[in-house]
């Protein structure tokens, strides 16, 4: 059964960059002058045809992957409302993953998933290697002003005052 990779990243994820699905994993170039790039896939789990999570990547075009990380669905509650109303827990059923081995199903095996949490921690990750690549404006009230830091503590003496 196919995975609907690309409605999963457009539907599912709806990512603040620009990117193109090849096969089961998407690919983004956030500068056009750079050999990185960064890559996200299904990560699976050790049975057959089910997917726990997602694989991010930062993969150098010559000398290939430089970091990868995994966000499991169960940890970014992707799929929490299914989860709940089947009454899987960790440890159960498919819970906080998803199967492919209907072949006869019409709709992705994803369906139903919430991917809110999983799409902050990728633009979180994104950032990191790719600065200013969520080009998500700064919060209301934040624009233009220094970040606040906490007050140095006052110098300790030896001595007590009253």
């Amino acid at each position: 059964m196919p995975l609907h990779t690309q409605q999963f990243f457009d539907d599912v994820l709806q990512l603040p960059f620009k990117g193109t699905v090849l096969g089961d994993a998407f690919y983004a170039t956030f500068d056009t002058g750079s050999p990185l790039r960064l890559r996200i896939d299904f990560a699976r789990t050790i049975t057959h045809g089910e997917y726990a999570g997602l694989r991010l990547a930062v993969v150098h075009a010559e000398k290939g992957p430089i970091d990868t990380t995994i966000l499991s669905f169960a940890d970014h509650r992707t799929f929490a409302r299914r989860d709940a109303r089947l009454g899987f827990s960790p440890g159960t059923g498919s819970y906080g993953s998803f199967r492919d081995w209907h072949a006869q199903r019409s709709e992705p095996p994803w369906k139903g998933a919430d991917g809110t949490e999983l799409r902050r921690a990728i633009e979180q990750y994104a950032e990191v290697w790719f600065p200013g690549s969520s080009e998500r404006p700064p919060a209301p009230g934040r624009a233009g002003r220094p970040a606040a830091h906490a007050a140095p503590p006052p110098p300790r003496s030896g001595r007590r005052t009253r």
